[in-house]
């Protein structure tokens, strides 16, 4: 899976998203095998049951880390001189790709 970020925000908030993406796994029956974060994308190897679709965990993990994200003090700051007029932080697409175990 590829998700892309709005602006090149990773590189200063790579660690805190990395964070965030695990723990949204670990609630939401679905396991982070890998995870590689650029300065303007992450890829993720997800493993999870066929019953999820993958729309949905990408749903998942760009709706509850946008919303952390927004939450956590230092990272508001520099966010709102990226993101002015509304709070967001992904962009619309992704790229998804599955492989069988």
């Amino acid at each position: 899976m590829f998700v892309s970020i709005e602006k090149k925000l990773l590189t200063a908030l790579g660690g805190d998203i990395k964070i965030l993406m695990y723990e949204i796994a670990d609630g939401h029956d679905f396991s982070i095998t890998e995870m590689e974060v650029d300065k303007d994308h992450i890829h993720l190897l997800v493993k999870y049951n066929p019953t999820q679709s993958i729309l949905q965990i990408v749903r998942l993990l760009k709706q509850i880390s946008t919303y952390k994200i927004w939450r956590q003090n230092n990272d508001a700051v520099l966010l709102k001189k990226h993101f002015w007029k509304e709070h967001t932080f992904w962009s619309d697409g992704y790229f998804a790709c599955s492989i069988l175990e």
